[in-house]
């Protein structure tokens, strides 16, 4: 087995986390049981994580579970400005001394951590399918994604540690050295809300930053969770602080303080487009320009070829669309199908998402979970009726049965390019699906958007595959398969335009983010 070594590190090769296949009775009873046990733990309290110290404030967040709203997730305690800014300068004071940590050290911790969650995971699942609402195999995928995180992030840190020699001058010793930035803003969305919490933490810790937490205010107790186990693993209490609170009160504020270095963000456009504005402008006492890393939706497109597989394309169009509720910034919104296959694409396509059943998410019979919260349902349901107008409804359209945040998979055919629900993203159970006459009008369509995260062609044909590879403006493009499930190392992650800045989670160069390089000359 290949290996990365360092003086006093070696670690095997990376390879992804395995998924726990839940139709093994063992598994299914181990799982079952830490649901048991995640319920048991409702209504606790959390305090806030400030530069070392556990803070209550009095005034408490709820969390709830969107299968059932009437049942209380959690209570936080939310932070409020003076809060936010000793977390903030707290960590400007700590860097120094985190910084000079060995590399290595810092891996160490990270690997640990890894290991942790592996040992809890059905516990994260359980939290995962309470908070966010993601059925088990989606809240497993979720915890798969976070241990491989920390597991790709800890290897990559070491190649950045040593990194390739320079070009040696006669009479000179050349070097390059990779320097953390300084104090890192985290701000993670809801529906990944371990993996990308996860993600974007460890790779501004592994670099030798400190952060200031700001998870989603629908899911933080499961970052709760994840501070126990940086904590666990060794990660010093003032390398990060964990700040629950809202965007208006503390968000700007961590934002735009002068000591904040970097911003690293998940979520929709317009809260990115702010981030990034506010990030722009230089504060009193500010020395450097700030960076941001933001990843911010997708209007994402499968095209289907008249050469295609259709009941493959079908079957991949569906999980895209319909997986997690639509609720992922990778799925599939819009189907742009070659006008020769339409008509049977359609026939197959409302069969199969028929079949999918809409309930609990902690029930594992049910394919679909609620949505996150009412405002979400509610956004949802106005953008079906929009699309009642503009196509032809083809199965779904309604609300689901129970008291959670159900939505029916919906989907409406006939659909323009230039309609709304095909050009606005909905972030919900709703796909539109188009006719093209031929395969370049189908690329055509598929980028006449703003946005550009993901992609799918499903073609038997090698020129128009090539076609895609070339013209199909997305940052991940796969080929005769679902365009959701990016895994980390093999699908690095980011998209173009109104997508965010292409930043490529799980790839060789996302740490590069949170780095700064020195070239260093000596006459010798």
């Amino acid at each position: 087995m290949s290996t990365i070594e360092t003086p006093t590190l070696t670690l095997p090769e990376f390879k992804n986390e395995p998924y726990t296949d839940f139709s093994q009775p063992g598994n299914r009873l181990s799982m079952e049981q830490a649901l048991a046990k995640v319920h048991d733990e409702f209504g606790r309290e959390y305090e806030l994580l400030i530069a070392g110290e556990r803070v209550k404030t009095g005034d408490l967040l709820k969390s709830v579970n969107p299968s059932c709203p009437r049942e209380i997730v959690a209570l936080h305690h939310k932070a409020n400005a003076e809060l936010a800014r000793r977390a903030v300068e707290s960590a400007y004071e700590y860097f120094p001394e985190w910084a000079d940590v060995p590399a290595r050290t810092r891996v160490e911790m990270l690997i640990r951590a890894a290991g942790i969650i592996r040992s809890r995971k059905h516990e994260f699942d359980a939290w995962l399918v309470y908070e966010a609402g993601k059925t088990w195999p989606e809240a497993e995928a979720d915890v798969a994604e976070a241990i491989d995180f920390c597991e790709y992030y800890g290897r990559q840190m070491l190649r950045f540690a040593r990194p390739d020699p320079l070009v040696q001058l006669p009479g000179e010793k050349d070097d390059l050295v990779y320097l953390p930035l300084g104090v890192g803003v985290v701000i993670p969305p809801w529906n990944f809300p371990l993996a990308i919490m996860a993600g974007m933490t460890v790779a501004a810790l592994v670099t030798g930053n400190t952060v200031v937490i700001k998870p989603s205010s629908d899911t933080p107790a499961i970052a709760a969770k994840f501070a126990e186990v940086l904590l666990e693993a060794g990660f010093p209490p003032r390398s990060f602080s964990l700040m629950v609170g809202s965007g208006a009160e503390v968000g700007d504020l961590i934002v735009t303080h002068s000591k904040t270095r970097f911003i690293s963000f998940t979520g929709s456009r317009d809260v990115g487009l702010r981030i990034n504005e506010l990030a722009a402008k230089p504060q009193k006492g500010q020395v450097w320009i700030k960076r941001v890393i933001a990843e911010m939706g997708g209007k994402d497109a499968i095209v289907v070829d008249r050469e295609a597989d259709l009941n493959s394309a079908v079957e991949g169009v569906a999980l895209s669309a319909f997986g997690y509720q639509g609720q992922k910034c990778s799925a599939c919104s819009r189907a742009i199908v070659d006008e020769a296959v339409y008509d049977e694409f359609v026939e197959k396509l409302k069969q199969r998402v028929s079949s999918m059943k809409v309930g609990p998410s902690d029930k594992p019979d049910y394919y679909m979970g609620p949505v996150i919260n009412d405002r979400a349902r509610k956004s949802i349901l106005e953008y079906i009726e929009v699309g009642k107008r503009e196509g032809r409804l083809l199965t779904g359209g309604a609300p689901g049965e129970g008291e959670g945040y159900f939505i029916q998979p919906t989907v409406i055919a006939d659909v323009s390019p230039k309609a709304r629900i095909f050009q606005e993203e909905i972030f919900g159970p709703v796909l539109a699906v188009t006719k093209a006459r031929d395969f370049d009008e189908a690329l055509e369509f598929a980028n006449d958007s703003e946005y550009g995260l993901t992609g799918a062609v499903y073609s038997q044909n090698p020129a128009k595959v090539d076609q895609a590879r070339r013209r199909f403006h997305v940052g991940n493009l796969y080929i005769n398969r679902k365009c959701t499930g990016a895994m980390v190392g093999a699908h690095p992650f980011g998209g173009f335009n109104m997508s965010g800045t292409d930043s490529k989670a799980g790839g060789p160069d996302y740490l590069l983010q949170f780095l700064q390089a020195k070239s260093i000359a000596e006459k010798v």
